[in-house]
C-alpha cells in the first residue's frame, strides 16, 4: 500500500515529466486532489502505474481496483487505465490490445516522454448537450450500433442501463458535428478506436490496424497477402 508521502512523490514526478514532455502534445494531467481534498481516481491510477519509473511494472485491472478501493471502497471496476491512454494521452499499453509483451488484462505505463501513439488532442471535444440531445432524438434515443434505448436495459447486458455517449464515426477525425453517432457506453467501450462507422452505426473500415493482431493467424496472414499484393513490396 502506497503511503501519502509516496503518492505525493510519484505525482510530483508525473508533474515534472508532463510539464517538460507531454503538455506540448495536449496530454491531460489530472489533479491529485479534488475540491474536497480527496484523491482523484485518475491521478491514483497514474501514480500506481508510475511506481519506480522508468522501471515500471504491468498491473491487472483487479490490482488497480483493489488499490483504488483503499480510497473509494464502493468502486466496482476501474476503467481509468484505458481512458487515460485513449482519452487523455498517457502512454499506457494494454495486453488486451496486444501492445508490447504484456498479457491480456494488464496495463503498463511505458513512457513519460512520449504520448500514447493513437492520441489525438481534439478527439474528445464533442458537441454541446443540446446538439447531442437533438442528435439522439434523430436516432430515437437508441444506440446506433446495437439499438439499446437510453434509460432501458442494454440488449446484451440486461443489468446495465443504457447511457448514450458521443462516439466517433471516424476516430482519426475530431469528435465534432458530422463525425458523431450516439453509442451506448458498452458499444463505445468494446469498439474503442478500432473501426470507422457510417451514420447507421455499421462498420465501414478499420481505423486502428492493431485490431488485426487480435484476429486468428490465418486471417492475419490473408491480410498480409492482400496488402503485399496491393503495394507489391
Amino acid at each position: 500500500m502506497l503511503r501519502d508521502a509516496d503518492i505525493e512523490r510519484i505525482y510530483n514526478t508525473l508533474v515534472a515529466y508532463h510539464s517538460q514532455y507531454l503538455q506540448p502534445h495536449g496530454v491531460k494531467l489530472p489533479a491529485l486532489r479534488d475540491s474536497r481534498g480527496k484523491y482523484v481516481r485518475d491521478a491514483l491510477v497514474l501514480v500506481y502505474l508510475a511506481q519506480d519509473y522508468p522501471n515500471t511494472k504491468s498491473a491487472t485491472k483487479e490490482e488497480l481496483t483493489k488499490f483504488i478501493r483503499h480510497f473509494y471502497p464502493n468502486t466496482a471496476d476501474v476503467q481509468q487505465a484505458r481512458h487515460l491512454a485513449m482519452q487523455k494521452g498517457w502512454n499506457i499499453v494494454s495486453g488486451t490490445r496486444h501492445n508490447g509483451a504484456i498479457t491480456g488484462g494488464r496495463y503498463q505505463l511505458v513512457s513519460l516522454e512520449k504520448p500514447y501513439p493513437a492520441y489525438r488532442v481534439k478527439r474528445r471535444e464533442g458537441i454541446t448537450h443540446t446538439d447531442f440531445e437533438d442528435l439522439k432524438r434523430k436516432y430515437n434515443f437508441r444506440c446506433a450500433t446495437c439499438g439499446s434505448k437510453e434509460g432501458e436495459s442494454t440488449f446484451q447486458y440486461p443489468r446495465v442501463r443504457t447511457k448514450l455517449t458521443q462516439a466517433h464515426m471516424d476516430p482519426q477525425k475530431p469528435l465534432e458535428s458530422g463525425n458523431i453517432i450516439p453509442q451506448c457506453e458498452m458499444c463505445n467501450r468494446a469498439y474503442r478506436n478500432y473501426w470507422i462507422f457510417d451514420n447507421r452505426g455499421r462498420v465501414l473500415a478499420v481505423s486502428n490496424p492493431e485490431i488485426i493482431l487480435q484476429s486468428p493467424e490465418d486471417v492475419q496472414f490473408k491480410v498480409y497477402q492482400l496488402l503485399r499484393k496491393k503495394f507489391r513490396r
